[in-house]
């Protein structure tokens, strides 16, 4: 997974969810500022972004198609369902 990848995937959701590119960043990552740093060339760890997809992935808006190219971890059972914008 790359950093645009990554990139375009939170956007969906930010999209699909109607909340801010920060705010996933902040949810997903813990840090606001997480996506802004990718967009402006900045890289994370393989860990890192493999916790922000599977976050993503168990938080997926029913209807929203995953983007097609981008491999989707299995959705946990157990995680807790997405907070309010």
């Amino acid at each position: 997974m790359n950093e645009t990848s990554l990139i375009d995937l939170a956007q969906r959701f930010a999209s699909a969810r109607n909340i801010s590119l920060w705010r996933v960043g902040f949810l997903a990552a813990g840090d606001g500022k997480f996506f802004a740093r990718l967009q402006a060339g900045r890289t994370c760890t393989l860990r890192v972004a493999q916790a922000v997809v599977q976050y993503l992935s168990d938080r997926w808006p029913d209807g929203t198609e995953w983007p097609a190219g981008i491999p989707r971890p299995a959705p946990r059972p157990e995680s807790e369902p997405e907070e309010a914008a």
